[in-house]
């Protein structure tokens, strides 16, 4: 109870004085009514001088879209933008490609099929920064992506590489923001080691580390455009950088509160829920567990045919683990892209949300860890390195496995992501 009441006091403190623990969001409610504009429709509707007369090259994929669904293709293709002389010349895409389909490595360039545009692949063995041949005919250079609201996202570390093109050919760089949609309410997880992270550009013979950028939370708490603000200074990019922000959305809004069409950010983000969770099941991508790719409820379970799913659920339900409940079940991974038990239904351990705003991503997965060890430690194979990479700090793989209390391991790394939230506060935009 005294470890409880401590930890609460740093929540609190890290949430700017509300009590996340108990804190709930009533769909019924006000935020429910919520009616979020994105940056693209700001920026059409009152910041179109940014734009107005120039050449643009445009950082999209499916995501871009407006509150009606419409992509920044076609607005920026369309009357209003015409009539500004805003001349779109070029499309650069992250990984998964343009559409979001892609989960490989070596994504081609080509052609947009609707607009005719050129569309430049920056995502190759990794993620890569637009080339200074394809930037220097540009007047700006437009960015647009979904962030994840987790560190381990390579569209911030595409963001960061394009950013610092950009500066180098002193192009401006335009940010149209949309909602962090796990909320800004509240950071939480381990920072990422000092001696893992790397916000270089990849180069040759130097790998870049575009989900590993920066010693930051695993949940940063933070939208796109905030985060812009922060590398452009900490990275010392000095970009010429306008972020256009979202219009109508606060902190604590859940993307399903938003009003906002949901657009799988990625071909295994299938909802809000995975996206909840998704922070504290990432690193299991470097063991010998699925993490259900390959089924419509990818992240929001574990497993593997030695997985003792009943025992490891009976331990992880005496630990009472906030906001979460925990089940055994089977699950089938088809043609899943980690190539991880296709087609075979194994036993699994289902994560269900059942308040979320009590939930902390990063001490589920610490927990399942922990208890997995526990129950499977002899079947259990991590990769140390990507694991860390992901989780974000050696000390606390080794904790864990050594069958230190999750508890007491992760909440030692709450006074460094309420110290973290203190450095950033001068960058965020919204209340």
């Amino acid at each position: 109870m005294k470890r409880y009441l401590q930890l609460l006091t740093v929540l609190t403190a890290i949430c700017g004085g509300c009590v996340v623990m108990s804190k709930q969001i009533d769909p019924t409610s006000e935020l429910a009514e919520a009616r979020v504009h994105p940056g693209i429709t700001v920026l059409l509707n009152d910041s179109l001088d940014l734009i107005r007369g120039k050449r643009i090259g445009l950082l999209t994929n499916q995501t871009g879209i407006d509150e009606s669904g419409r992509s920044d293709i076609d607005l920026l293709r369309d009357k209003k933008a015409r009539d500004a002389n805003v001349n779109l010349v070029q499309i650069f895409a992250p990984e998964h490609g343009l559409r979001g389909t892609e989960d490989r490595q070596n994504i081609a360039s080509g052609v947009d099929q609707k607009s005719g545009l050129p569309v430049f692949s920056l995502y190759g063995e990794q993620t890569m920064a637009p080339p200074d041949s394809l930037l220097r005919p540009l007047d700006a250079l437009v960015f647009d992506l979904q962030d994840i609201g987790t560190r381990t996202w390579t569209y911030v570390g595409a963001m960061v590489y394009a950013m610092r093109a950009a500066a180098r050919l002193g192009k401006p760089f335009i940010v149209l923001d949309r909602p962090n949609p796990i909320t800004g309410y509240i950071i939480e997880g381990p920072l990422l080691d000092t001696s893992l992270a790397n916000a270089n550009d990849p180069a040759p013979g130097r790998p870049g580390q575009a989900y590993a950028l920066w010693p930051m939370p695993l949940r940063h708490g933070m939208t796109m455009g905030e985060l812009a603000r922060y590398f452009n200074d900490v990275l010392q990019i000095r970009a010429v950088l306008h972020v256009v922000p979202a219009q109508g959305w606060r902190r604590d809004v859940w993307f399903d509160l938003t009003g906002l069409p949901w657009v799988n950010p990625s071909p295994n983000m299938p909802s809000v829920k995975s996206a909840m969770l998704y922070p504290g099941l990432v690193a299991f991508e470097a063991t010998n567990l699925s993490v259900g790719r390959g089924t419509p409820e990818a992240f929001q379970h574990v497993g593997a045919p030695w997985l003792n799913a009943a025992a490891t659920v009976a331990i992880l339900r005496d630990r009472e683990v906030p906001g979460v409940r925990f089940y055994a079940e089977t699950f089938t991974p088809q043609s899943p892209s980690d190539g991880k038990y296709g087609g075979q239904t194994i036993p699994g351990i289902k994560i269900v949300v059942i308040n979320r705003s009590a939930l902390q991503a990063a001490r589920v997965g610490a927990t399942l860890l922990w208890a997995i060890r526990r129950t499977g430690g002899e079947h259990l194979t991590i990769r140390d390195r990507d694991f860390d990479l992901r989780f974000g700090s050696p000390s606390v793989r080794l904790a864990l496995l050594r069958g230190s209390d999750p508890d007491v391991v992760i909440d030692r790394e709450y006074r460094a992501a309420y110290a973290f939230r203190e450095r950033t506060r001068q960058y965020l935009l919204y209340r």
